[in-house]
């Protein structure tokens, strides 16, 4: 049986469980929630701080709902399983943290190259190997983008608060389905146990969106092909009459491998990023506060993008014109409009919990002429207005 989440016993189900209302709940939790709402039937994961409160909940949940948890051996099992349940036509789902992150990087990319869709929620921690478990930080955002070998694209969002995690993870769902890809959640410790309010809204709220299927036997014999002209080839799922080969080998659009021509690989991985460069619709956004006469920009994002809102808002009250950037879709970087705001701003900041990351996405977009700094902070303590506050006054 194939859930969609969007099927009117579905819905009632939903209706049901979890009233439309305010809760106050952890980061993780709302994860959880927006993982079901958007239709997620399957997860299986390891449990690894700060993110086994995503299992927990789901492991409670989804009985309910008709899904499935499954704890597997650690990591590596976790996302494979992932990947096997979304090709039976579920909606499929992993939580992890630092070193379960580097763990699935080999079945990240696996899932990347037969176009699995799922989510992977990594909630960061202080690192490198073990650093500091209980301690959030945003040093993963380059192991998002290149944490797998090879030319691949990835899609990597990230929420700013628990309200926003609850919507941003149905998003990820929904562009996983629509783009056939997995699509990595970027959360951090500090957002994931951080108990606030989060409104439940009615499901009927919410979009759900499921992956392309084959129209017809000839679609279903080409997995991997591109009937439609938008790089997302229907999905023949497992179990429903059709002889589908899937293989992380370079392979035909039928599936089959073919790891000896050349133009085979060029034209599957070419393919595989204009899928992605061709539909920034799906998936790009990003929020813009105060930018209109903003002469002194701040670019952030995660946890640390609600400081960074707070430390404009101060600078503004003292007549200092500052505005703020936050990509929400952080991989691939909205560089356009990294591009567009850079033109009109004499200095940016990225402030980040880590030691310079994004701040080298932004450098790729900005002239030379403006003023970049970095306001890092490590340590498992967030960056707090004050502190990015003064580096403003600093540039001001």
């Amino acid at each position: 049986m194939i859930i969609r989440g969007d099927e009117p016993e579905q819905i009632r189900l939903i209706r049901k469980l979890y009233k439309p209302g305010n809760y106050f709940m952890q980061g993780d939790e709302a994860v959880s929630y927006g993982a079901i709402f958007a239709g997620c039937r399957f997860y299986a994961g390891y449990p690894i701080t700060p993110a086994s409160e995503i299992a927990e909940t789901m492991a409670r949940e989804l009985p309910k709902v008709s899904g499935y948890y499954i704890q597997m051996e650690d990591e590596i099992g976790s996302i494979a399983a992932v990947v096997g349940a979304s090709w039976t036509g579920l909606k499929s789902m992993t939580a992890t943290s630092g070193p379960g992150f580097s763990l699935m990087q080999e079945n990240l990319g696996y899932a990347i190259m037969t176009e699995t869709p799922l989510v992977l929620v990594d909630v960061q921690r202080s690192g490198p190997s073990t650093g500091q478990a209980t301690k959030g930080a945003q040093g993963d955002f380059f192991q998002a983008r290149w944490g797998t070998h090879g030319d691949h694209t990835i899609i990597a969002v990230s929420p700013t608060s628990g309200q926003d995690a609850f919507w941003e993870t149905i998003r990820a769902f929904n562009i996983a389905e629509k783009l056939r890809t997995p699509v990595v959640m970027l959360f951090d410790g500090v957002l994931a146990h951080t108990r606030e309010l989060v409104r439940i809204p009615d499901i009927e709220e919410v979009e759900i969106a499921y992956r392309k299927l084959p129209a017809n036997e000839e679609e279903a014999k080409l997995p991997f092909g591109d009937p439609h002209g938008d790089g997302v080839p229907p999905m023949p799922l497992f179990g429903h009459g059709y002889f589908t080969h899937v293989t992380g080998s370079t392979h035909k659009e039928n599936g089959l491998r073919d790891v000896y021509t050349p133009e085979v690989h060029d034209k599957l991985v070419r393919r595989l990023h204009r899928k992605i460069e061709q539909n920034k619709d799906v998936y790009e956004k990003y929020e813009e506060h105060f930018t209109d006469d903003a002469e002194i920009l701040v670019v952030s994002w995660g946890v640390t993008a609600r400081p960074a809102l707070g430390a404009v808002l101060k600078a503004r009250e003292e007549g200092i014109k500052a505005g703020l950037f936050v990509p929400k879709t952080v991989h691939p970087f909205p560089g356009e409009g990294m591009k567009q705001l850079g033109k009109r701003v004499r200095a940016i900041l990225v402030p980040e919990m880590n030691l310079g990351q994004m701040i080298l996405e932004v450098q790729r977009f900005v002239n030379d002429d403006v003023l970049l700094k970095g306001v890092n902070k490590i340590g498992g303590v967030p960056l707090t207005v004050e502190e990015i506050l003064r580096e403003i006054r600093g540039v001001a």
